[in-house]
C-alpha cells in the first residue's frame, strides 16, 4: 500500500504541473494565443493575428550549440569506446538534443537506465518528457528518491499503465476495473537508487524543479504580437490612400440599366464621371507605418539583451556591413551561455552512464568521467586549425589532443590512426627510430 500510495502521488504531481506545461509548450510551437492578444481585439482582426514564435528562436538557438561527443573515463586520454557504443546503440544521437530542448522549454527532462531483453551488455538509456513523468528529487544529492511515469493513456487521458522507479526496484502497474493500479511486474537492480536520471536547468538554488528558459521573453513576445496583429489591421484600412467623394449621388454609383456597381468597382476607382458639377473626389494621405516596425524592432533589441541572441539572428542590423570578427563578438554571450547550459545538464548524463556502468559491470566502484562537448563557438574552420597548429608545435598539447580541438568524432579519429598507421613513410620513421633506439 506505501508503494501504491507514492506511485498516486507523483501522478498527482504530474497532473498538478500538466496546465504550466501546456502553456510553456504553446508558446514554443507559437500556437494562436488570443488571450494573449489584449481584450480590445475587435472579433473582425482577430484574423489578422500573427505569432511570432521568439520563445522557439532562442530555444532552437542555444540548443543547436549542445552536441555531446563522447564521455571521457577518468585516467584515460581519450573518449571511451564503451560508453559511446551504448550512446550509439540507444539512438542518442538524435534523442540526446530532444531531451535537451524539453529542459529549456519546461525546466525538467529524464533519463531513464535499464536492461535490455535481447543484449545484457548494453543498457536501454532513454530520455522522457515531465509530461508524463515525474521525480522526487532530493534538492541535497539532486538524486531522485522515487519517479512515476504514465502510459497509454486511453480516449479520455486517463493512463491505463505506470511504472514506479523506486532506490532497488521498479514496479510496474496496470489498471484494472474496480481495482485502480495493480502491480505486475518488478525488476529488482539493487542498486540504493533509482534508475531516473533528472535532467533539470536551473538558474537558481530555488529552481528546484527547474525553470523555462522562455520566461524572460514570453511578455515580449505577446506585446510583439499585439503590434503586429494591429500593424495587419492598419495595412487593411489605412495603408492604401483612402478616396473621398463630396457632392455625388448614389445615382453616380449605378450601371446603366440601374443597377448598383459593384462594391470592388468603386474600390478601385472604376468610376470615370459624375453627375453633378460641383461634386469633388480626392484622397487622404496614407498612413506611415514605420511606427509599428520600429516598435518591433525595439522589441527585438530587448529580446536580444535578454536572450544574447545575435541582432542578425532576429532580423535587425546596424547600417554598417557586419565584420567577421564583429559577428562573433555579437555571440560571445551566446556561447558563454551555451558553454553553462552544457554545465548544468551535463551531470544528468555523467549520471545515467555511471548507473549504467553499475548496472552491467555490477559493481559500485566505478571511475570518474567527464562529458566531452562540441565547441559552442563558430570560428572558421582554418582559423582553428590553425591556432591547434601552432599549439602542437610549440608542444603544449599532442596530436591526438589537436584532433579533439578540431571537432573530429572519436569514428574519424580512429580512422584517421589506421590511415597512418598503414602509411609507408609512417612506417620508415618508426622502424629507424627503433633501429636508434636499439643502437
Amino acid at each position: 500500500m506505501a508503494d501504491l500510495d507514492t506511485l498516486r502521488g507523483l501522478i498527482e504531481k504530474i497532473y498538478d504541473g500538466a496546465a504550466e506545461r501546456r502553456r510553456l509548450n504553446a508558446y514554443y510551437d507559437g500556437a494562436l494565443r488570443l488571450a494573449a492578444l489584449g481584450i480590445t481585439l475587435p472579433p473582425e482582426m482577430r484574423n489578422l493575428a500573427v505569432v511570432v514564435n521568439w520563445p522557439r528562436l532562442a530555444i532552437r538557438s542555444l540548443e543547436e550549440r549542445l552536441d555531446v561527443e563522447g564521455f571521457r573515463l577518468a585516467g584515460e586520454t581519450g573518449t571511451s569506446d564503451r560508453l559511446w557504443d551504448w550512446w550509439q546503440a540507444n539512438n542518442l544521437d538524435s534523442r540526446a538534443p530532444l531531451a535537451h530542448r524539453e529542459a529549456l522549454v519546461t525546466g525538467d527532462a529524464y533519463v531513464v537506465v535499464g536492461r535490455r531483453a535481447d543484449d545484457e551488455q548494453t543498457p536501454l538509456i532513454t530520455v522522457e518528457s515531465g509530461d508524463h513523468l515525474h521525480a522526487d528529487v532530493d534538492p541535497a544529492t539532486g538524486e531522485a528518491r522515487a519517479a512515476a511515469r504514465v502510459y497509454a493513456p486511453d480516449d479520455n487521458g486517463v493512463p491505463q499503465r505506470a511504472a514506479l522507479y523506486l532506490p532497488d526496484v521498479n514496479i510496474y502497474y496496470e489498471l484494472r476495473s474496480g481495482s485502480g493500479f495493480v502491480e505486475v511486474d518488478a525488476v529488482e537492480h539493487d542498486l540504493g537508487t533509482t534508475t531516473v536520471v533528472p535532467m533539470l536547468y536551473q538558474d537558481r538554488l530555488s529552481d528546484e524543479t527547474g525553470r523555462s528558459e522562455m520566461l524572460d521573453i514570453i511578455g515580449l513576445t505577446d506585446a510583439c504580437c499585439r503590434t503586429l496583429t494591429n500593424l495587419g489591421g492598419a495595412q487593411e484600412l489605412i495603408a492604401v490612400p483612402q478616396r473621398y467623394v463630396l457632392g455625388a449621388t448614389s445615382e453616380d454609383f449605378r450601371n446603366q440599366d440601374g443597377t448598383p456597381k459593384p462594391a470592388w468597382e468603386a474600390y478601385i476607382g472604376r468610376i470615370w464621371a459624375l453627375g453633378n458639377e460641383e461634386a469633388k473626389v480626392g484622397q487622404f494621405t496614407a498612413a506611415d507605418l514605420r511606427n509599428f516596425t520600429e516598435v518591433i524592432n525595439q522589441y527585438s533589441k530587448l529580446v536580444s539583451a535578454l536572450t544574447g541572441l545575435p541582432p542578425h539572428y532576429l532580423g535587425y542590423s546596424t547600417e554598417n556591413p557586419t565584420s567577421a570578427d564583429a559577428i562573433r563578438s555579437s555571440e560571445s554571450r551566446l556561447v558563454k551561455r551555451s558553454e553553462r547550459a552544457a554545465t548544468t545538464l551535463e551531470d544528468a548524463w555523467e549520471r545515467g552512464m555511471r548507473l549504467a556502468l553499475r548496472w552491467i559491470d555490477d559493481t559500485d566502484d566505478v571511475p570518474r568521467l567527464e562529458t566531452k562537448w562540441r565547441d559552442p563557438s563558430t570560428p572558421t574552420f582554418a582559423a582553428k586549425a590553425d591556432a591547434v597548429t601552432k599549439l602542437v608545435q610549440a608542444g603544449i598539447i599532442p596530436k591526438e589532443a589537436a584532433w579533439d580541438q578540431l571537432g573530429f568524432s572519436p569514428e574519424q579519429q580512429a580512422h584517421y590512426t589506421q590511415l597512418m598507421a598503414s602509411d609507408p613513410i609512417n612506417t620508415l620513421i618508426r622502424s629507424v627510430g627503433a633501429d636508434t633506439a636499439q643502437a
